[in-house]
């Protein structure tokens, strides 16, 4: 889709809610164009992210000691669907941050518009995985992504809730207990309920999410065929979700501020853990001392997430903002932001860190969360196709299970309300 049919067609979305924090005490003012960022002139430059980066204070504190001109200023919407509605309202308008994160499941709706977003140097071509390079790379051969973390999975767990059920508490015990398909992981779930009268499952829209990621075709195909409601394999995912899943999850979705409250409680005992998920159960229940990480997942291995940051063209300090993206998704700034909050790195060079390849999690009891990315992404197989209708496909079928889950529409009733949305897309 061109330019101008974008400006035409974009819909007026709510932006999303951000919180700023400035870093480096330098003036706010400005200066279009193409100021690096390492001169004397004072630039501002914004970085827009959701859930949580690695980006703390202390972390980008060291890049603007490096470049004392430069204030960072970084906004942090609650979630990935809150940034995307202010991404696609604003990009080719005002408003963008210099620096936009972008995560993987709408990567290909910002795409379309690579036209609006500046490349990525060159020079800096090669850095990543090939298939992480290769999803933000247009049809001219422009990368316009720097690819910051991928979301290889693993199962993160409450030891204690799983010793109250009667279920193995320890790591290599769990992942025996677990390994299998996604049956095996919904029969240790119907045990644990039978023993404790609780969910074991985190949210139902979860396990779809882990379900989906392992399928090469999932809501239509490159040649623009859309099987959403046709692809068998959808239809099973759907009635299994709602079978096993929604009786055995505490919610329906994450994110919401009672799942967010209900770290800190006994509600749910597991949850779908790529390595982003970590800092976000650390985040979200400091005081509590037994998560611990299993090195499995249902049926082999899969990738939930991973994110890069765009640099929109038309932004007032691109190459001062190129400058700090490059030095963002640095393999080096890529093994911190791990550290910080587990986002798995997507430069290959940081896979030879002792930094990541020995680290241990003390929240986690220890684990070797290092190790373990690794080999959860060696385990995926698959890299789904995602086209640029994805995510209102995926969201249709979410809201189909929400339904159900909530009562509001049986399986039969919500199934067909959803194929009757995809029809009218």
């Amino acid at each position: 889709m061109n330019t101008s049919a974008f400006r035409r067609t974009a819909l007026a979305l709510a932006a999303a809610s951000t919180t700023a924090l400035v870093l480096a005490g330098c003036s706010a003012g400005s200066t279009p164009g193409a100021s690096g960022g390492s001169g004397d002139e004072k630039i501002t430059l914004t970085i827009a992210t959701f859930n949580n980066f690695g980006y703390t204070d202390e972390f980008l504190k060291k890049y603007t000691d490096e470049h004392p001109n430069v204030t960072i200023v970084h906004n942090k919407a609650a979630e990935s669907g809150d940034a995307r509605k202010n991404y696609f309202q604003k990009l080719g308008k005002e408003g963008l941050a210099d620096i936009e994160a972008v995560e993987v499941d709408w990567l290909s709706e910002a795409m379309q518009y690579s036209d609006l977003l500046a490349p990525v140097p060159d020079d800096l071509k090669g850095r990543w995985l090939d298939w992480k390079e290769a999803a933000a790379t247009d049809p001219e051969g422009n990368l316009i992504g720097y690819g910051t973390d991928i979301g290889p999975q693993a199962i993160c767990y409450r030891s204690d809730l799983f010793a109250a059920a009667g279920l193995p508490t320890e790591p290599a015990d769990v992942e025996a207990l677990f390994d299998g398909d996604w049956n095996t992981y919904f029969d240790v779930a119907d045990q644990y309920k039978a023993a404790t009268g609780k969910a074991m499952i985190d949210s139902a829209n979860s396990v779809l999410q882990g379900i989906v990621n392992q399928m090469e075709y999932t809501y239509d195909k490159p040649d623009g065929e859309v099987i959403a409601t046709t692809n068998p394999e959808i239809e099973d995912t759907y009635e299994t979700v709602i079978d096993r899943a929604v009786p055995n999850a505490a919610y329906s979705k994450q994110w919401g501020d009672d799942w967010i409250a209900a770290f800190q409680e006994d509600e749910f005992a597991t949850v779908l853990c790529p390595g982003w998920m970590q800092g976000i159960i650390a985040g979200y229940a400091p005081e509590v001392s037994d998560w611990k990480i299993a090195n499995t997942f249902p049926n082999g291995g899969g990738n939930w997430g991973g994110s890069y940051l765009t640099i929109p063209a038309n932004g007032k300090n691109v190459a001062a903002a190129q400058e700090l993206a490059a030095w963002l998704s640095a393999p080096e700034q890529q093994v911190e932001a791990f550290v910080n909050v587990g986002a798995f790195p997507s430069q290959t060079e940081a896979y030879s860190i002792d930094k990541l390849t020995g680290y241990t999690n003390p929240y986690f009891g220890d684990a070797k969360t290092g190790e373990i990315g690794a080999d959860r992404a060696k385990a995926v197989t698959v890299r789904p196709y995602k086209s640029a209708n994805y995510y209102k496909y995926h969201d249709a079928l979410q809201n189909a299970i929400n339904r159900v889950f909530d009562g509001t529409e049986d399986k039969t009733t919500s199934w067909n309300t959803y194929v009757a949305e995809v029809e009218a897309f």
